[in-house]
């Protein structure tokens, strides 16, 4: 069951929150509270500067997510997963004498909505750093709003491209974007690693939608094609076709010894389909959000005996004292998420926010010094993950990815073959 569950919880969040949404633009100053004021310090000994919601006592901390409608079956079990971490931060005294307020408000997945609820938090409630920014929608078009504000941002609940930066120095840049779930972008990138260190490809076709998910993959693919100067060649399907039998053939015909199914939900099984229809037999490998149960039953009958399908994911149970820390404090709050996929993901979130409390602890609570701290501090464990480094400006969430291919004979359809890796782990195998 941890095995089924490590695999679906790989694809959840972005299944459930895969809906688009343009970015807001906004030229606003950061408000005046976000600047660093005096206070005193616990002992009184010396004088400790603060940023906006953050005091001798309490730290505050914001997100908006839709715990209401359609979407409240991810909404409500993620804001229960981190308040079950910071409920147990809590109990132990807080992080250097801090208790951490967690507000939050339903957005119902709106644009609108959530903007406003930005807005609120940043200006009224005046709170430290928003965590676990939550749906492709509402980030998308408050992507903007966060980098203007300049207030730290820590995990978002979806895994659009214009999350994604690399050298980031100002918050222009995305410098106090803190993003953990994986990004497509990111993720093109590792299955080119993939490609060239598990299945030795020295020729990598591509398939990718005309949508944000394919393009930010595709974006992702031919850069380390570049970098590392592989040959690859990409054709683009438009997403939901039922015919793409044009890129197929054109892929085929390459000569592409791995391909990179850069597609999502339904497209995904139609190209697979037509890969087999056609004869290919080169391996190919598919975004973590395609790693779900629905799908080996979609496939398994045309691919048997002519090529695996192989999918990413991004985090497993290797720690069986961290799952059982979350399930202690989460059942505390509802017994039912002990294996709820987005209330671990919350927990995840409020992880990776505490974590950069932790060390400042004994400094100025400011923004500037809580995203310094992200920034050089040394990578961050997940604690059902991999390890994410935030160092030198590099804003990629998810880094290191495992490997699982469809085999029907299993239970979720999902075999692992190969635990979590990084680009330069699965590089250096490749010789």
């Amino acid at each position: 069951m941890k095995k089924l569950m490590s695999l679906l919880l790989a694809a959840a969040l972005t299944l459930s929150l895969a809906a688009c949404g343009n970015g807001g633009q906004s030229n606003s100053p950061a408000p005046s509270g976000s600047g660093n004021s005096p206070a005193p310090s616990n002992s009184g000994s010396t004088e400790i500067k603060y940023s906006q919601g953050a005091d001798d006592t309490t730290i505050k901390i914001a997100n908006s997510a839709a715990t209401s409608g359609s979407y409240a079956p991810v909404g409500v079990p993620f804001n229960a997963g981190i308040q079950a971490y910071l409920d147990m931060v809590n109990a132990e005294g807080g992080i250097d004498g801090r208790k951490i307020e967690f507000l939050h408000t339903d957005d119902e997945f709106d644009p609108v909505k959530g903007k406003a609820a930005l807005q609120n938090f940043v200006e009224d409630e005046k709170v430290f750093a928003i965590v676990g920014h939550f749906g492709t929608p509402v980030v998308g078009a408050t992507i903007e709003d966060l980098k203007n504000y300049g207030i730290p941002a820590v995990y978002f609940a979806t895994g659009i491209g214009q999350l994604y930066a690399e050298g980031a120095k100002t918050n222009a840049d995305g410098y106090n974007i803190f993003p953990v779930q994986p990004i497509y972008t990111t993720e093109g990138q590792i299955m080119v690693a993939r490609c060239v260190g598990t299945f030795e490809a020295t020729k990598i076709g591509i398939i990718y939608t005309n949508d944000d998910a394919g393009k930010d993959m595709l974006t992702g693919a031919e850069a380390k094609c570049k970098e590392l100067g592989i040959e690859y060649v990409a054709e683009q399907v438009a997403a939901g076709s039922s015919d793409v039998s044009a890129a197929v053939t054109s892929i085929k015909n390459s000569g592409a010894d791995a391909i990179i199914c850069a597609a999502i939900q339904a497209t995904m099984p139609t190209i697979v389909k037509e890969l087999a229809a056609q004869g290919s037999t080169a391996p190919v490998i598919t975004t973590y959000v395609n790693v779900s149960s629905a799908i080996p039953p979609l496939v398994s009958a045309d691919i048997a005996g002519k090529f695996d399908v192989y999918g990413n994911g991004w985090v497993a149970y290797d720690d069986q004292d961290a799952l059982a820390l979350y399930q202690e404090w989460v059942s505390k709050i509802d017994e039912s998420y002990n294996m709820n996929a987005y209330a671990q993901t919350g927990w995840i979130a409020a992880h990776f926010f505490c974590e950069g409390l932790r060390r400042i602890e004994g400094q100025d609570i400011t923004w500037e010094n809580y995203m310094n701290a992200l920034e050089t501090g040394g990578p961050i464990q997940n604690p059902f993950g991999g390890k994410i480094d935030y160092a030198d400006g590099n804003r990629a969430g998810t880094q290191e990815m495992n490997l699982s291919k469809i085999n029907p004979d299993v239970e979720g359809g999902w075999e692992l073959v190969d635990g979590l890796q990084s680009m330069d782990t699965l590089l250096a195998s490749a010789g």
